[in-house]
């Protein structure tokens, strides 16, 4: 069975968890939603859903220059206690998503930090571009939203596939520490220079 990306976003909004990890567990459970939802269960997703919701004020700010000094990061990561933001594995973490902003060049952390007047104008471009076609307005609607998930992978932080390892998101990258760790973590802002350019 072929997994849409409306069915990863449902899975996604109903479980709260990265979409590379609910295509997988729709992929191992032959498209059924319910079965992917116990896999995700057992692989402690569920657990580390739990944990998102935590207050995560602690943490580390993460630097990462990169070609020569002509690229630089900086890196806000939370989690909620000191004796995890100390750890090496955390730390790790930390320098991977700077590498990761480095090389990929994300405008936001989340689909949630994008001004609603620039998710509505790529909404526009798309309805735009099949405006002459002969597909229904519901086809239409659902290409629509397919994009803007592709828009949302090109300039979100979480949606991303992870530069390291293409198949894992930034937000699967975190849900699995969360999951080991116990503890929420989250990436609270970056910035990015390059120079020569504002």
């Amino acid at each position: 069975m072929q997994i849409t990306a409306a069915m990863v976003k449902d899975l996604r909004q109903r479980t709260g968890i990265g979409m590379m990890e609910c295509k997988k567990a729709l992929e191992e459970g032959g498209g059924d939603v319910d079965k992917a939802i116990n896999i995700l269960r057992k692989k402690g997703y569920s657990r580390a859903q739990k944990k998102m919701d935590r207050e995560a004020s602690e943490g580390s700010i993460g630097s990462y220059i990169h070609m020569n000094g002509k690229i630089g990061v900086l890196v806000e990561v939370n989690c909620e206690s000191d004796f995890v933001a100390r750890n090496e594995e955390f730390q790790e973490l930390v320098k991977n998503i700077g590498i990761h902003i480095a090389a990929s060049c994300p405008q936001y952390v989340c689909s949630d930090d994008i001004p609603p007047e620039v998710v509505e104008e790529e909404r526009e471009i798309t309805r735009a571009q099949f405006q002459d076609s002969k597909k229904p307005p519901e086809i239409v609607a659902k290409i629509v939203e397919g994009k803007l998930s592709k828009f949302y992978g090109e300039v979100c932080l979480l949606d991303q596939p992870f530069v390291k390892d293409d198949k894992v998101s930034i937000q699967d990258l975190i849900t699995s520490f969360i999951a080991k760790f116990g503890e929420n973590v989250k990436v609270r802002r970056f910035a990015r220079f390059e120079l020569g350019k504002s």
